[in-house]
């Protein structure tokens, strides 16, 4: 009985406790009506539809219960926004800058993007799901809940990061980089390529699939200063 309880235990212990995934429902939305975005801006139940958004300033803006649709946000600085209870699906954009912003209860969908920045931001229950993110930077960030679905990250950067149940499901992380990342319940088992350029040291707190192992066995083996000769 002693030994089948301390078998329990074991499982128990080695379980990997999963991402709360989100589902945002909006109400009805209002169009936002002309006009640009504006810095601590305060927008509430609005639908912003296939809107270039281009090198417009809502840095500290508040966006609850908004739809965000096939905007263009290139040079859109967002610095220290709030996102909550959102969902922006279809957006394009180079050199966003969402530094230090807040996403809690946000799905992120079929995006195309490239250098945006979400260094120090913070992600609570966030969904990202299809698309492709090139050169996204997550340094110095908190992400709690959060969810990467079928989507590719190349040359993702998590540089000091703090990942807590965070989940990569169906995607491509190309080039990662984990310098001094701290995770916890990190699941990395659901992707389909596991490449990373950086920190590969720093995993402990995830779990990985056999298969990924024997990939990445050349870079742990470099870790530790070991040569492997035939």
């Amino acid at each position: 009985m002693a030994a089948a309880r301390s078998a329990k235990k074991t499982a128990a212990t080695a379980g990997t406790a999963g991402a709360r995934r989100v589902e945002v429902r909006l109400p009805p939305l209002a169009p936002f009506g002309a006009g640009e975005l504006e810095p601590e801006g305060d927008y509430d139940g609005l639908e912003f539809r296939d809107l270039d958004l281009t090198c417009q300033q809502a840095t500290g803006a508040r966006f609850l219960d908004c739809g965000v649709y096939g905007c263009v946000l290139d040079d859109t600085r967002l610095t220290g926004a709030r996102f909550i209870d959102s969902v922006l699906s279809g957006i394009r954009g180079v050199g966003t800058d969402l530094a230090r912003a807040n996403l809690r209860d946000v799905e992120v969908r079929d995006v195309r993007m490239g250098g945006v920045q979400l260094h120090g931001a913070v992600l609570e229950r966030v969904l990202i799901k299809g698309g492709k993110i090139d050169y996204l930077n997550l340094r110095e960030g908190a992400l709690r809940d959060v969810v990467f679905e079928s989507c590719v990250l190349s040359e993702p950067d998590f540089g000091g990061a703090k990942l807590t149940r965070v989940e990569f499901r169906g995607c491509e992380l190309r080039g990662a980089d984990f310098t001094g990342v701290r995770m916890t319940d990190v699941d990395l088992r659901g992707a389909t390529l596991l490449d990373i350029a950086r920190g590969v040291e720093r995993l402990a707190g995830a779990v990985i699939s056999p298969s990924q192992l024997l990939d990445l066995a050349p870079a742990f083996a470099a870790q530790v200063g070991v040569r492997v000769q035939s």
